[in-house]
């Protein structure tokens, strides 16, 4: 039987591989399908920073259109309506103290009585110097008398011995005349005559001048008295003076002074108060010290009733950076007021106005007020937007740019936002 003869063409060969294989194909498109996932995501991906916070932790506000009222919060004490400040107007040592701090004084009373040993030894030396000046006036007046008694004397001597020698002088005349007197003896007569004429015209001169002269001195001599009693005067009052009486019927809200201390003339001892109303004394940053004038209007609160002030008087001196108003009530006082009170005063320094108004919050201490989160509720997102805020009050800001009436705005701190351009809210 004959055998088959061996073909080397029936001898298996190995195949090659295909390099697109159905494993491969399926990794390659599973690859490309995540890169391309990748690539997509990264392309419509919101590029902003986001931070997940809870509503319940925001305090969400709304922009709202209203009028603003520009004013400031100051702190005011209730004092009475009229002080009346006392002060030493002379000094010296406490001697005895009549009336106490916190009693009732009337006009008149005595508080309490200085003693002051210099101010007695002037009285006293004041006194003797007054004394004699009047007696210096009193002795020149009877000087003045006495000399114009022994002028008009001697003016009286003088007429006598002139109608004498005249007479003579006459009778000389005569006899010369007739060649029956020596003409020595004519010319002695004529002499006398005319010497005592001479005479009695220097003695009216010196009578004159010397009454002038009694005229100015009696005249310095009164101005003297006069000015030495008008500070005798003025010592006693003095005097008077260290017994510090009540100038005004009130309460005696205060006394500095004990028994054996010494006061300085100007000293501030105490005051009085007129408990008849009340007045409100605030202090006020000096930075508004230009636009608080007279009249003013504030108001506080007390009770759950609003009550109405104006200012009545401005104090220019400033103290730590703070200067004081007095401010009265203009329609109703409140009934339980008392003095020594503290008042919360909301100071109007503008006139309302119309804007847009933002609620005040912790947001402003991170921001400055350049931007805040604005609450998109239809997406559960808020986004961070730039504004510009202008006046504001204890209340609310006015809102210059960035925002609209009806908007909402987060106004709680940000402090824990970090720095992120959104905020997903979350309930």
């Amino acid at each position: 039987m004959d055998q088959p003869a061996n073909d080397s063409s029936g001898m298996d060969r190995k195949l090659a591989r295909r390099f697109w294989s159905a494993k491969r194909i399926v990794r390659f498109a599973g690859g490309g399908l995540l890169l391309f996932v990748i690539l997509y995501v990264l392309i419509t991906a919101d590029s902003q920073s986001r931070l997940n916070v809870e509503t319940e932790r925001l305090t969400v506000s709304t922009v709202e259109r209203g009028p603003f009222q520009f004013y400031i919060p100051e702190t005011g004490t209730v004092v009475p309506i009229r002080t009346y400040y006392l002060d030493a107007m002379e000094g010296g040592r406490v001697e005895r103290v009549v009336r106490e701090a916190g009693s009732f004084v009337e006009r008149g009373d005595t508080i309490l009585i200085l003693a002051n040993t210099n101010l007695q030894l002037d009285i006293m030396n004041r006194e003797a110097q007054f004394f004699e000046q009047r007696n210096n006036l009193r002795n020149t007046r009877l000087a003045m008398e006495q000399n114009s008694l022994r002028l008009e004397a001697e003016m009286a001597q003088l007429d006598w011995q002139i109608k004498k020698a005249a007479r003579k002088f006459e009778q000389d005349s005569g006899l010369m005349q007739q060649n029956l007197i020596s003409k020595a003896d004519f010319e002695e007569s004529r002499d006398e005559y005319e010497y005592l004429i001479t005479r009695r015209e220097l003695t009216v001169k010196t009578q004159t001048q010397d009454s002038v002269f009694r005229s100015l001195q009696i005249a310095m001599l009164e101005a003297s008295v006069d000015r030495i009693q008008a500070n005798l005067e003025f010592v006693r009052q003095n005097v008077e003076n260290l017994c510090l009486r009540a100038p005004v019927s009130g309460h005696l809200t205060s006394l500095n002074a004990d028994v054996g201390v010494s006061i300085m003339r100007g000293q501030r001892l105490g005051q009085i108060d007129i408990l008849d109303g009340f007045k409100v004394r605030v202090d006020v940053d000096e930075l508004y010290i230009t636009r608080i004038d007279i009249g003013l209007p504030g108001e506080f609160e007390l009770a759950g009733t609003t009550y109405e002030l104006s200012v009545t008087k401005v104090y220019p001196e400033v103290q730590n950076n703070r200067f004081q108003v007095d401010m009265e009530f203009t329609d109703a006082v409140p009934e339980d007021i008392r003095r020594g009170q503290t008042l919360h005063i909301r100071m109007e320094l503008d006139d309302l106005t119309e804007a847009v108004l933002l609620p005040r919050g912790g947001f402003h201490q991170t921001t400055g007020g350049n931007w805040v989160f604005v609450v998109d509720e239809s997406e559960g997102v808020a986004t961070k937007r730039d504004i510009r805020l202008g006046r504001k009050n204890p209340k609310v800001f006015e809102v210059l740019e960035g925002l609209e009436p009806g908007e909402r705005v987060i106004t709680s701190p940000y402090e824990y936002f970090g720095d992120v351009d959104k905020l997903v809210l979350s309930d």
